[in-house]
């Protein structure tokens, strides 16, 4: 089999998480495919809508949902409307996994910090599902997350299902004037909400993931709460095409983040040209 040609996977959910992302669950079509299929938390995918092109998206749910996949989408472009406009029981296409990951063994015994922003919490949940999968192997679990509005706020039930569980500490806000009459949330940027929360970073690792500017305000944060840039990691998504580091669309100077990341630590992270003002 060539290394462009898609496994075909059935879409057997759809979920609507905001007026415009959507979710699949994603089952595929051989048997044999399924059952030799692994990834690592951290990897992505390319997704195919047939005779409009691929889109490459990071794999939302985690390597211990083993029957299968998960993948969250914003209609932005042509292959991401043609699969918006896709329902269940259609099938498309499936390359992967490709990239690094995030190395969830190193992790074991350390309290955990998510700080995420938007739609940025797909590459992310992952994570996060994979240790309350193993929870047993970590410490502390803690989520800042944080949009523009309430209605921007993906996996709403998820967040409901983390907020009830005693064994995660869930922090939610909205941008001022995103808020609702029946929020319940706080009311503020994600960096302003994370200083104000001032999570211990003694035994912690960090993890950052939003728009650039909700990054770069969050940085000076965590290096006045006390991590370092190594304790540090963030998941990129830059321009990816072939997915192999073959078409040379993603490269940040002499990074592949295709091959290289698309997880990296803070350090490596504000050693890229195109990063270095985060």
């Amino acid at each position: 089999m060539s290394l462009y040609t898609p496994h075909l996977m059935r879409i057997e959910e759809v979920r609507r998480e905001t007026p415009d992302v959507k979710s699949f669950k994603l089952r595929f079509l051989d048997p044999a495919v399924a059952e030799r299929f692994t990834f690592r938390a951290g990897q992505f995918g390319l997704y195919s809508a047939f005779g409009e092109g691929e889109s490459t998206f990071c794999i939302a749910s985690p390597p211990t949902w083993r029957d299968h996949i998960e993948c969250t989408f914003r209609a932005v472009g042509k292959v991401t409307d043609a699969l918006s406009k896709m329902e269940e029981g259609d099938v498309i296409g499936f390359r992967g996994p490709y990239g690094n990951s995030f190395p969830i063994e190193s992790f074991e015994g350390k309290d955990l910090l998510f700080v995420i922003g938007g739609i940025a919490l797909p590459p992310l949940r992952c994570v996060i599902w994979n240790v309350l999968d193993l929870r047993d192997r970590f410490g502390a679990v803690r989520i800042v997350y944080g949009a523009r509005s309430v209605a921007d706020l993906v996996y709403k039930d998820e967040l409901e299902m983390w907020e009830e569980r005693p064994d995660v500490e869930l922090v939610t806000t909205v941008d001022p004037g995103g808020e609702t009459s029946d929020w319940k949330g706080k009311v503020g940027f994600v960096p302003t909400v994370l200083d104000q929360v001032a999570p211990p970073s003694k035994n912690s690792l960090a993890f950052v993931c939003g728009p650039p500017i909700m990054i770069k305000y969050s940085m000076p944060i965590l290096d006045k709460l006390g991590f370092a840039p190594t304790e540090i990691y963030t998941t990129l998504e830059n321009r990816m095409k072939c997915g192999v580091g073959k078409c040379g669309r993603c490269n940040i100077g002499g990074t592949y983040v295709c091959k290289e990341g698309p997880v990296f630590t803070a350090e490596e992270m504000l050693a890229l040209p195109m990063t270095s003002d985060y």
